[in-house]
């Protein structure tokens, strides 16, 4: 087999081993948390961050999913050491899905927009800011209103105000130091793990 054959061959099996180690950190850092309200503060979005910033946004995004899907089918590798669909089916699931939701769009953000502008090392941690934040705001949006719509059907209405109240505000600030964590993780990691 010559040498070029080989090059797609060793490029998938970097992209397999990439994607496992960091399925494996997103699992790992979600079992760290601290209960506030109904959804508990882990270093779940750190990680996802990290992954996202470092691997990249097409590694990253499948790798959200490798480790979505390990949790749909019972592995517990969410938050508590639980696993199974129950997790996606109660209020807090929409946080979940706003992962996914939210990497589709900063994989196609970092194609289309930010990695053409990444031309320098300042730049590069700049837009991994940008699109963390745009990353964290649509997480939020979906898991908010998964939450509303969920809750309502369970329990009863439930006003947005109380909903972000429970959801959101506190978690702001430790969101902020976690964009800020993974962006200078991302940064500084991306040039020995992206080919």
């Amino acid at each position: 087999m010559t040498e070029t054959s080989n090059k797609p061959r060793r490029s998938i099996s970097y992209d397999i081993t990439v994607i496992a180690i960091s399925a494996a950190l997103i699992t790992i850092c979600s079992w760290i948390s601290i209960q506030i309200g109904p959804v508990p503060v882990t270093l779940q979005t750190l990680a996802v961050l990290a992954v996202l910033l470092t691997a990249g946004g097409r590694r990253g995004t499948i790798a959200i999913a490798v480790y979505l899907a390990l949790g749909a089918v019972g592995v517990p590798v969410f938050a508590g050491f639980k696993g199974g669909p129950a997790a996606f089916v109660g209020p807090t699931g929409g946080f979940l899905v706003g992962f996914l939701v939210a990497a589709l769009i900063f994989w196609l953000l970092e194609k289309l927009v930010f990695g053409k502008l990444m031309t320098t090392p300042s730049k590069k941690l700049i837009f991994g800011i940008v699109n963390s934040v745009i990353f964290e705001i649509v997480m939020y949006i979906v898991g908010v209103i998964w939450f509303m719509t969920v809750y309502a059907a369970q329990t009863g209405p439930v006003g947005l105000m109380t909903v972000l109240g429970w959801c959101v505000i506190p978690f702001i600030i430790p969101d902020i130091v976690k964009i800020a964590a993974a962006s200078v993780i991302g940064s500084r990691a991306s040039r020995f793990v992206r080919q």
